[in-house]
């Protein structure tokens, strides 16, 4: 469990009606402990439990390939000790495989919402066995544009199943998913969408926009494991060689990635390789890593909720964090209100390259000078060598992720495995 010993508050809190089969609505903020949460109670009522080919008996829903990606590495441990299997069905990965895994009667599923679309329309899966359904980070699904392939998904699963739903948010759309699927569910909400604020500390830098570089670069070059948040993958790639250049270990993620230079990257970044990313929002809520302690709004969000999401890379389950936006003056009074607007207590300092609170706040240091080079991979699944900054293959902002190819859920259109075309009949889903 991730080396904890006890359980977080909404493990408490939701384990035990989970565990007696019952529908829960979980609002927790991310990093709260909700994979286990839903997790165990999951694998405990599976237990011994065998499935058919092509159906599953539990699905777990994500936003996104990298949060499945990190739900099935989570549980796939407590899985095996209980003699049960997983599978990830996620855009960005070829199709073969994750069929082939479907023809083995594989129990659990976690997927994204397009792709397992994709699968249901070429009849590789079929959820009518499906009695525990899993909705994590629901809000962003709908955000997304998921919410009809969502409601598609679930009306195909068993209508007397069991269903939980986590998200940071409980209101709108999200809503409509409670009253129309979980019947009678026990709500915990043990955090709001604002709670995690109280564990951060938030500052506004106003600078000049002259000065912007040479500060970023000396918040990156500090010692602790840092995420800077971009608007465009253009511009993540831009900032992320910038930073190399100057002595800074560091990689760059977002849509426009490949699959494997994307798991690459942040495998650097867990390990200590490299101690900075730069992201596009593509990483705002899919990525879960410990021990990240300051999170840079280089390019300030416009959304209060998008603001909240990025920080939230920090302060996870309890712990402590930074967060810091850059702004200049003309801007001040549009960050001051962002930051109303989210809940947050921001502190505004005035700042130029070198102040002393730079260091003081944020440890911020100059870099060596002495370029980084990224180690260099064959890229087979893009046929080129790619590390962790290297030049831009669009300049686009990452956007919403899609279905399934080279955005977070991914569509096939812009898969670069060995992935099946896009069935024609196929109709279109919002981006």
């Amino acid at each position: 469990m991730s080396g904890r010993a006890c359980r977080l508050p909404i493990q408490t809190a939701t384990l035990p009606d989970a565990i007696a089969g019952r529908d829960v609505l979980g609002r927790g903020q991310t990093g709260s402990g909700k994979t286990l949460a839903f997790g165990l109670a999951m694998l405990t009522r599976l237990a011994g439990r065998q499935a058919k080919a092509h159906q599953p008996l539990a699905l777990i829903l994500a936003p996104t390939r990298e949060l499945a990606m990190q739900i099935n590495d989570t549980l796939r441990p407590l899985n095996q000790s209980l003699g049960l299997d997983s599978r990830l069905i996620a855009g960005g990965m070829p199709y073969g495989q994750q069929i082939q895994a479907l023809r083995k009667a594989v129990p659990i599923l976690v997927a994204t919402p397009g792709r397992l679309m994709d699968l249901i329309k070429q009849r590789e899966v079929r959820l009518s066995d499906v009695e525990i359904v899993i909705l994590d980070e629901a809000d962003q699904m709908v955000d997304m544009g998921f919410l009809p392939v969502v409601k598609e998904i679930l009306d195909q699963t068993k209508p007397n199943g069991q269903r939980l739903l986590f998200s940071a948010t409980l209101d709108g759309p999200v809503e409509q998913l409670v009253r129309k699927y979980l019947r009678n569910p026990v709500v915990h909400s043990v955090d709001s969408d604002k709670a995690s604020v109280d564990t951060m500390d938030h500052h506004v830098l106003v600078i000049d926009p002259l000065d912007k570089d040479k500060i970023t670069t000396q918040l990156a070059a500090r010692d602790g494991r840092t995420i800077l948040f971009v608007r465009t993958q253009h511009g993540a790639d831009k900032l992320a060689k910038k930073l190399a250049d100057r002595g800074v270990p560091v990689g760059s993620l977002h849509g426009g990635k490949s699959q494997a230079v994307r798991t690459r990257t942040l495998a650097a970044f867990k390990s200590g390789e490299t101690n900075a990313l730069v992201a596009t929002d593509v990483a705002a809520r899919g990525i879960h890593v410990d021990g990240i302690s300051l999170v840079v709004h280089v390019d300030a969000p416009t959304d209060p909720k998008d603001y909240l999401h990025r920080a939230g890379r920090t302060a996870r389950a309890g712990e402590s964090g930074t967060v810091v936006t850059l702004t200049t003056s003309n801007q001040q009074k549009t960050i001051r209100g962002l930051t109303t607007r989210a809940g947050v207590n921001a502190a505004f300092v005035r700042v130029k390259p070198h102040a002393p609170e730079l260091n003081s706040l944020f440890g911020a240091q100059e870099p060596s000078g002495t370029p980084w080079v990224a180690p260099v991979f064959a890229d087979k699944s893009e046929g080129r060598r790619s590390g962790g900054a290297r030049p831009a293959g669009r300049s686009n902002s990452s956007g919403r992720p899609g279905a399934s190819g080279g955005r977070p859920g991914g569509r096939p259109g812009q898969s670069s495995g060995k992935s099946r075309p896009r069935p024609e009949s196929r109709r279109q889903r919002p981006r």
